[in-house]
């Protein structure tokens, strides 16, 4: 992992298209602004491990359908 120091207004470029600024610190809060093409996408990482986790679900349930559906061609 990369560690880097920034201050308010300062910002960091990724991948040449991304570019994230630190906007406001207040306390222990920073707020970060994210410029990217439409094509990206970001999510904060508590929701992308939630969606990560029911798209798992999901296709271990298509998975026990398809079983059930082959049960019934035979």
């Amino acid at each position: 992992m990369l560690a880097l120091a920034r201050k308010a207004n300062e910002s960091i470029i990724i991948n040449n298209n991304v570019e994230v600024t630190i906007l406001e610190i207040k306390g222990d809060q920073v707020k970060v602004g994210i410029k990217a093409p439409k094509s990206v996408s970001i999510y904060r990482k508590e929701l992308y491990l939630q969606i990560q986790e029911t798209n798992k679900e999901s296709a271990q349930n298509i998975e026990s359908i398809e079983a059930i559906d082959e049960m019934f061609k035979k």
